[in-house]
């Protein structure tokens, strides 16, 4: 199953700081703790989530690898050491660690989080996926893409309204959000909901634009240079910061995210860092041994085959692999070798060959029966 990406799990935008989003684990947190939650699997698992989210969107070193390679970039960091799976022990030792106390999950600080909304709301993120080929992972490109987004009306200038600035919301008194509070037998507790009238926005559009209908915004092609770094793989993606949908009635852009692909390869395998090729050679080259050109993501590369080299055996050119994304020792080209036999011989080649048949050096090795293996089993662990 694939892991939901971080910011959707704390619901909060890609732009988010360090104490939002710690009050956005702690609401969820307190939502799925187990102790409020006694025999709800689910409910343990979304607090799980929540508090793997957390630990590394709250370290400033592991969001940033996240940010750029998601996952991937942070697998297995989300607890100290070695890797391993984020367990329920981990999720109640970070809430505890930051809000524990029987207080903070029973009552307190029911209140937290209130307050008004201010500015305009910022827009969606976006994602589109990027095909990259083998060659292209193994140097990195740039590309320029075409995408269409929600842009800044110019007409209205972004804020939506054909004749002036938008109208103060009366249900919210420009706050952009209501709150309700609630008794249970855990004490009272106030949620804070965005206005229904507004849209969580504190203002209304009283005389929307003929070009936006009121939004702000429009829907517009634009192109986006993008950098892919050497190394990548599927499911890694990139985050560009405020490239993405503009927000309504001037609110700041999203971002764009770009989800790699990669294409398979005619002729390589791709095999974690290393790279594999299968490569034809003719019978004399492999008894007698030779030096051939071999091709590599790069270019060409010269190969070494020993003499009485073997179909099946696999050689290494050191280096010619793929880098890795954190800088660690790039990968090795693995070549496998395959002796080619014609099937079609000239007469004179066919006279060369039979004066060859006869040679018992050239006839492969007789196979051992299955009774003198064992005997020579027995007899090795008795030695």
């Amino acid at each position: 199953m694939s892991q939901r990406d971080y910011y959707e799990v704390l619901e909060v935008a890609r732009t988010a700081g360090a104490e939002e989003i710690k009050r956005a684990y702690r609401r969820l947190a307190m939502r799925y703790h187990p102790d409020r939650n006694p025999d709800d699997p689910e409910a343990e698992e979304r607090f799980k989530e929540a508090s793997e989210a957390y630990e590394i969107l709250r370290d400033p070193d592991q969001r940033t690898r996240y940010d750029r390679f998601g996952h991937a970039g942070v697998r297995g960091r989300a607890g100290a050491g070695a890797y391993h799976e984020f367990d329920l022990a981990d999720a109640l030792r970070a809430f505890m660690r930051d809000f524990g106390g029987f207080e903070d999950l029973f009552g307190g600080r029911a209140g937290e989080g209130r307050g008004a909304r201010h500015g305009p709301l910022r827009g969606s993120d976006a994602q589109m996926r990027m095909r990259v080929t083998l060659e292209e992972v193994a140097t990195g490109v740039e590309r320029t893409i075409r995408a269409k987004l929600l842009q800044r009306c110019e007409p209205c200038g972004g804020r939506g309204s054909a004749g002036g600035e938008p109208a103060v919301c009366t249900t919210c008194e420009g706050q952009g959000q209501v709150r309700q509070s609630q008794r249970s037998i855990f004490g009272q507790f106030v949620s804070v909901q965005p206005c229904p009238r507004c849209r969580g926005e504190g203002v209304v559009i009283t005389d929307p634009c003929t070009t936006c209908g009121g939004e702000g915004r429009v829907r517009e092609e634009r192109r986006i240079k993008v950098r892919i770094p050497a190394g990548v793989e599927t499911g890694n993606y990139l985050t560009l910061r405020g490239e993405g949908n503009a927000g309504p009635r001037g609110g700041p852009q999203g971002d764009l995210l770009i989800v790699i692909e990669v294409q398979p390869h005619e002729r390589f395998e791709r095999q974690g860092e290393d790279v594999m090729i299968e490569i034809g050679v003719s019978f004399p080259q492999a008894a007698l041994g030779a030096e051939i050109e071999v091709p590599t993501l790069r270019g060409q590369a010269t190969l070494v085959i020993p003499d009485g080299t073997q179909t099946g055996t696999v050689l290494k050119l050191p280096g010619e692999g793929l880098p890795r994304l954190d800088g660690g020792a790039q990968g090795d080209q693995l070549v496998r070798v395959r002796v080619w036999v014609p099937t079609r011989l000239s007469a004179a080649e066919r006279r060369h060959v039979e004066a060859l048949a006869d040679s018992e050096n050239l006839a492969p090795p007789p196979e051992k029966g299955f009774w003198r293996k064992v005997k020579e089993a027995f007899t090795t662990q008795g030695s």
